[in-house]
């Protein structure tokens, strides 16, 4: 069961990491974008991981602090809830 967990954050992490860069391609181009809404959608359902490296690789959205921090925070609780379903133990690994 845990692997489907974790195949879901890695599958809706690509497809965020993708919408991030469509949405700074369409920017640029000054074509439709993709809503935010939208964003938020998918890195709240799995893809926070994808879309906070994509805002960092595409340098979009960057000046908004609500998408830095809140897709920093949203990446970080789906790292600690991969490693705890891979049974990494976080505080033994700190406590080193």
């Amino acid at each position: 069961m845990n692997e489907i967990f974790i195949s879901w954050i890695l599958f809706v992490s690509i497809w965020a990491f993708a919408a991030m860069g469509y949405d700074k391609r369409q920017a640029k181009r000054k074509a439709r974008r993709v809503p935010e809404k939208n964003l938020w959608f998918l890195a709240f359902v799995g893809g926070a991981i994808g879309s906070y490296a994509g805002m960092l690789i595409f340098n979009h959205k960057t000046r908004r602090t609500t998408f830095r921090i809140g897709f920093l925070l949203l990446a970080v609780v789906y790292i600690l809830l991969i490693l705890y379903l891979l049974g990494i133990d976080i505080l033994k690994i700190t406590s080193r």
